[in-house]
């Protein structure tokens, strides 16, 4: 089974994020970085969504 999580972007264009996790794999794609608005550019120093060491 592959499991698809959406972890930015979600209500605007930039600072797109997925996740994929298939047969104990999780994978990391497009980690984009929040653009526009100072209040969506102060996304970008939040603490990251998934721990780096849990990625394959």
């Amino acid at each position: 089974m592959v499991t698809l999580t959406f972890l930015g972007a979600t209500g605007t264009v930039a600072g797109s994020r997925y996740l994929v996790e298939a047969h104990g794999a999780r994978i990391l794609i497009d980690a984009g970085l929040f653009q526009g608005r100072k209040e969506l550019r102060l996304r970008n120093w939040e603490p990251f969504p998934v721990p780096p060491s849990s990625l394959s």
